[in-house]
């Protein structure tokens, strides 16, 4: 990952509210969430408020949409979350710390499916 990129994503996340909202798509996975209920779940949050902080997540390509119906979902981009810790480990112990570079390993392999093989510990 280019340090640009990781500066656009370590900023988006820089704020209480996105991070909330990447903390909950997380946890709903690949699935993702309805904006609406981005919303409830952060306490009723105003509509626009929700779109406003997703639009930048999305521009720091973190997360990532698709129409359901006349709903928007937004679930987070794995491998670009995955990137960002990548991007902060990779030089830990001066580059020779076997347990950084097995977790680095094992972020890039999960898809936020949790029926993946891949994310299994």
């Amino acid at each position: 990952m280019e340090e640009k990129a990781a500066l656009a994503g370590f900023a988006a996340l820089s704020h209480e509210i996105r991070l909330r909202i990447i903390r909950l798509l997380v946890f709903a996975g690949a699935k993702g969430m309805a904006s609406g209920a981005i919303a409830a779940a952060l306490g009723d949050a105003s509509p626009s408020l929700v779109s406003f902080h997703l639009k930048e997540l999305e521009s720091a390509g973190l997360v990532e949409n698709w129409r359901d119906g006349k709903s928007i979902i937004y679930s987070a981009k794995f491998p670009a979350l995955s990137d960002l810790v990548a991007f902060l480990m990779h030089d830990c112990c001066e580059g020779h710390c076997a347990w950084c570079d097995q977790a680095i390993a094992l972020f890039a392999k999960c898809s936020g499916r949790p029926t993946n093989a891949n994310c299994d510990i």
